[in-house]
């Protein structure tokens, strides 16, 4: 029981800055049936923003969250609140036109006003700052893309300037495109007073509650794995990936594992901005869908007030690598050729994003659902503005405003320009499923050292084993409860990660992040052979 409060106050083993410097608190589950106008579940940047705006509305709001509030991909982010998009603007543009993508940058620079508006109207204390970007080519590069880049953010009505080079000390970045006045926070800090404001608002916020279903009707239920029931007009599911829908968003977005270091700098040796280069891949693995920047760079403080350089990137299909060993070390050698006086590491933690076929996420109406359901998801590594996005366009949907960017958001859209990369992920994900006919990770549960996990055959059977620390085995079975594929052991986060649709699970097999809503069964071990 002990092991499993631990994972609740986190979605993985390691620990990221946020969570490090905020109290983790203490969870209040639901204990009653209940009533609402709203009930959101997930109480990470989409659905605390989206209740924040609804209770200030007047509507009555129910927050729900099997964790604590931001603990889950919220938490892991390294809180970029950008219009400067993890996909590039001329691509957007290929794939929704001139007019879609004036409208990502209208909405993401609206997000970022929102916070910054939030922070205000609260007075969270969240370290929010202005500040630039800079987005530069990797060195050797040809700027083709790059000047590319910066046309298409000028006619999608950005404040964008092409400078000769990115402020970094340790080497020259060539060409750079600066995003003006974008921003950052303390993406826990912003959630507690978001919380705290909800609540003085009248809204309720239950924690330690999984909600296994939400039912379609004219006033839906919810139920909870404790037998309650949410009675309410409207349902939304901001759960990083929906819990709600088994297969078709789930056809249209994959999960990316990311990752993240901080390193210990002098204070006001690296200039207060954000950097981002256009390195499009890290290792062998297949390319991830558009084009994905694989360094991104921040300054923050910890709970001294020490700098710490938050760099990320190296990403990989979820389940589908394990050398994370290397992927910290590759992102440590990029930052210390670009700031030489960066000095110890004192974070590594891992994340997730949703990518979607067509880089816009997926905000509004759930497409195999009434009209009183309602989805977030699908950050493309813009989590921070994309929650806040929903935050926006939700509230608008269920209070019947009218809303300018709810067809570039729709979750029922279908791309046909984007066909190449849908089918690409889906193969990819039915690749899979041949792990039901390959052997195990280990040929005995003795190889299995104290700490760690593998997946183990037994006959025709695959199980997910764990040992503890002190020495016992857990055996359950290795089947995501989602979609039926093999989950494996993330010796990083000391996880058990569905490569197909992005559910993980703690050591213990109990249920982390979605689109589960169920843990892995425990299989009865032969003590034997234990």
């Amino acid at each position: 029981m002990a092991e499993h409060q631990h994972q609740t106050e986190r979605a993985g083993d390691k620990i990221s800055l946020w969570e490090a410097t905020t109290e983790a608190g203490a969870l209040n589950p639901l204990r009653e049936n209940i009533r609402t106008d709203v009930c959101i579940v997930g109480a990470g940047i989409s659905g605390l923003t989206t209740a924040y705006t609804l209770v200030r509305a007047g509507k009555k709001v129910v927050v729900l969250d099997d964790g604590l509030v931001g603990r889950g991909m919220t938490g892991r982010t390294t809180a970029h609140i950008v219009n400067a998009l993890d996909d590039r603007y001329y691509e957007i543009e290929k794939l929704h036109g001139e007019e879609g993508s004036r409208m990502a940058a209208e909405s993401h620079t609206a997000a970022i006003d929102r916070v910054e508006e939030n922070v205000t109207a609260e007075r969270i204390d969240c370290q929010f700052e202005r500040l630039d970007g800079y987005l530069f080519e990797p060195p050797n590069e040809p700027i083709d893309n790059l000047n590319e880049e910066f046309e298409a953010c000028l006619r999608a009505g950005l404040d964008v300037e092409l400078v000769n080079r990115a402020p970094m000390e340790g080497l020259d970045s060539g060409p750079a495109i600066k995003f003006k006045n974008q921003a950052q926070f303390h993406p826990l800090h912003y959630l507690r007073g978001l919380a705290a404001a909800i609540e003085r608002y009248g809204g309720k916020i239950f924690t330690g509650t999984r909600v296994v279903d939400v039912q379609e009707s004219d006033n839906g239920v919810a139920k909870t794995k404790d037998g309650f029931t949410i009675e309410a007009q409207s349902f939304v599911v901001a759960t990083n990936t929906p819990i709600n829908d088994r297969y078709v968003i789930h056809t249209k977005q994959a999960p990316y594992t990311t990752y993240v270091i901080g390193l210990r700098v002098p204070k006001g040796s690296v200039t207060r901005a954000l950097f981002w280069d256009t390195a499009q891949h890290a290792g062998e693995e297949d390319q991830a869908i558009g084009m994905v920047p694989y360094h991104y760079v921040r300054v923050a403080e910890d709970e001294n007030g020490n700098e710490v350089l938050v760099v990320g990137g190296e990403d990989h299909k979820t389940g589908q690598a394990d050398d994370f060993e290397q992927r910290y070390q590759r992102l440590e050698d990029w930052t210390r050729v670009r700031w030489p006086n960066a000095g110890e590491v004192v974070f590594r933690w891992s994340g997730q994003v949703m990518e979607p076929e067509d880089m816009m996420g997926f905000i509004g109406r759930n497409p195999s659902d009434k009209d009183n359901v309602y989805i977030a998801t699908g950050d493309s590594g813009n989590g921070m503005t994309h929650g806040t996005i929903a935050g926006i366009l939700i509230p608008d949907l269920i209070l019947g405003r009218e809303n300018r960017w709810a067809k570039l958001y729709d979750p029922s859209r279908l791309s046909f320009k984007s066909a190449g990369d849908f089918l690409k992920e889906n193969i990819n994900v039915a690749a899979q499923y041949r792990d039901y006919v390959t052997g195990g990770d280990v040929r005995s549960r003795q190889e299995i050292a104290p700490g760690q996990g593998a997946v183990l055959r037994r006959g025709l059977k695959k199980l997910a084993c764990y040992r503890d620390d002190s020495g016992t085995l857990h055996e359950m079975t290795a089947i995501c409860p989602h979609l039926k594929c093999i989950v494996h052991w993330n010796r990083n986060e000391k996880t058990w990660d569905c490569p197909c649709h992005g559910s993980r699970f703690d050591a213990m097999g109990h249920v982390l992040n979605g689109p589960s809503v169920a843990d892995l069964a425990p299989v009865a071990a032969d003590a034997s052979t234990a």
